[in-house]
């Protein structure tokens, strides 16, 4: 896979000490209160897993399935997987892998708020806040990265890379 890298833009020791900061401050933030994790299959499944280890906090996660552009039409959002608990009441944590218009993220979060949870707030790991097309509050970001195509630390190409433990670029011959 090496030889598919372009460049590595987060190695994977910085990765894992911002997952380690946020998971601080997010332990901090939510001491005394019933903390849920959702995060959207599949690309979150390693943030989420890293960042629960690093909050010290008892705490319950759950996830949701999403379809983007679904019949190739872009800001298309439907729902392929549900949440399996109640979130009525509960302080809940959406747990993102990267975000960058917005779209879905703003779907999902009215998606959420219609089961009144107790608190709706936003964690990513990747932000291009510079491609944003809807507003949307992101309460905790990992790293703020360039406008170029990612993979790693769950994020893929056609269904590959998401084990790498870096985040990278691919060579560009490879997805043109």
């Amino acid at each position: 896979m090496d030889e598919d890298l372009e460049q590595i833009i987060i190695p994977a020791a910085r990765l894992r000490a911002g997952v380690r900061a946020l998971g601080r401050r997010i332990t901090r933030d939510y001491a005394e209160r019933d903390l849920h994790l959702i995060t959207i299959l599949r690309g979150g499944l390693f943030f989420l897993t890293d960042l629960a280890r690093a909050i010290a906090l008892p705490l319950s996660l759950d996830c949701l399935g999403i379809s983007s552009y679904a019949g190739q039409q872009q800001g298309t959002v439907r729902l392929t997987k549900d949440l399996d608990d109640s979130i009525q009441g509960r302080d809940v944590l959406i747990v993102e892998d990267i975000i960058d218009t917005g779209l879905t993220l703003a779907y999902i979060r009215r998606h959420l708020l219609l089961r009144e949870p107790a608190s709706l707030r936003i964690c990513t790991l990747l932000d291009r806040p510079y491609r944003r097309i809807v507003d949307i509050p992101v309460d905790y970001v990992g790293f703020e990265i360039p406008d170029v195509f990612v993979v790693g630390y769950g994020l893929d190409w056609r269904g590959r890379y998401r084990n790498l433990d870096c985040i990278a670029t691919l060579r560009p011959e490879l997805y043109r």
